[in-house]
């Protein structure tokens, strides 16, 4: 029971640090920002049940799925770092505040943002999949594989929350404090950003320069 606990505090702390909901809450605020309270937390709710399936395909047979395409978690990683840095730029101008929606492309918006940034990367990025990938193989039986899954329930839960949370936050913070959180938020994502393209690139440069040969 004791190593079931900490297993349990260990998938915890892992995805919920990783996944990061309140790091996520100002591109979501950003992204929905003209977008009623109903279709806000109709996007909050699809994006959080992609990325709990898609994590949950990924701890399934994410090596394997790896290992079909030739892909590697340090190509993801520098993919989500470009996504990432030009949705900090974004964010640092206040362009995301200032998209204007049609009523007749509401529906195809939502179902856009929703899956990709909100999704994939911001919610189920590289490092959360990875976590999850590992963590499936340590997870030897069934037990192990239930506190897994619930946990990752768990945080997902916790994110939703955490996002549906935020149309209170935009009405209290006002436009002129949402445009500057956006901006101090957006300079922080663009330093994750930095960090996931260097932490891709990095092993995939020492891969190439081992294969250099020496003269």
């Amino acid at each position: 029971m004791n190593e079931l606990l900490t297993f349990a505090l260990l998938c915890f702390t892992s995805f919920f640090t990783l996944i990061n909901p309140l790091g996520v809450m100002p591109i979501f605020m950003s992204l929905t920002g003209s977008l009623t309270s109903a279709q806000r937390r109709r996007t909050a709710r699809k994006a959080v049940i992609v990325a709990f399936f898609t994590l949950v395909l990924f701890a399934l047979s994410g090596q394997l799925l790896f290992n079909f395409f030739h892909i590697s978690v340090n190509s993801f990683r520098i993919v989500g770092g470009v996504i990432f840095f030009i949705m900090g730029m974004d964010m640092l101008q206040a362009r995301l505040a200032r998209v204007k929606v049609p009523d007749s492309e509401v529906s195809s918006y939502v179902n856009d943002i929703s899956i990709t940034p909100l999704a994939i990367p911001m919610i189920c990025g590289p490092g959360a999949i990875t976590n999850a990938i590992v963590l499936m193989e340590d997870a030897n039986t069934l037990d192990y594989r239930m506190v897994l899954f619930g946990t990752m329930a768990v945080v997902m839960a916790l994110t939703l929350i955490i996002l549906l949370a935020s149309d209170r936050i935009i009405h209290f913070l006002g436009e002129t404090g949402n445009s500057v959180l956006m901006r101090l938020m957006g300079l922080i994502v663009m330093v994750i950003a930095v960090e996931f393209f260097f932490a891709g690139l990095k092993p995939i440069l020492i891969g190439i320069l081992a294969d250099v040969p020496t003269s």
